[in-house]
């Protein structure tokens, strides 16, 4: 046992050796030259306010009007960890996207933190589908959405709403 115990440690040890040079800071989160990225806020139908991050592709020509799709983070994350990827990589693909942090996480209101209300996580995606329909390069009949993990099941309830 002790034997395993210390290759194990050996082990932990090397690995850690390969990590990234954390001693400037972590710059780990993609980002596109071609696309913009705005911090914004709306309400659900509640009253409570619900962080996002706009994407929106920098060639898009003025007036017209695009496909869009909502973005939502797996359960026990927030928009930064896996959404604004996806946002990110599908804006370069044309679609005006937005991530948003549930609420009860990450930047939106609501307490108790990181309370898990699958009914109000609906009401989410479909207020961020409203307030998406709401841009003027976006076409309102064109709106879709794409939920990470856990806010698979909310996308397919509010899509039945």
């Amino acid at each position: 046992m002790t034997r395993l115990l210390l290759a194990l440690g050996l082990l932990v040890t090397s690995l850690s050796s390969f990590g990234a040079d954390m001693s400037n800071g972590a710059d780990n989160f993609y980002s596109s030259d071609t696309v913009t990225a705005e911090p914004v806020t709306f309400n659900n139908q509640y009253g409570m306010q619900v962080a996002g991050t706009l994407f929106v592709p920098k060639h898009l020509a003025p007036g017209s009007k695009h496909a869009a799709l909502v973005v939502g983070h797996p359960m026990g994350a927030v928009k930064e960890q896996s959404a604004n990827l996806y946002a990110t990589k599908m804006a370069e693909q044309g679609f005006v996207t937005l991530s948003l942090d549930l609420s009860f996480w990450g930047q939106s209101a609501g307490t108790p933190r990181n309370a898990v209300l699958p009914d109000l996580y609906v009401e989410d995606f479909s207020a961020a589908v409203d307030f998406l329909g709401t841009r003027p390069q976006v076409d309102r009949e064109r709106i879709g959405a794409i939920g990470i993990c856990g806010s698979g099941s909310f996308v397919i309830s509010a899509a039945k709403i």
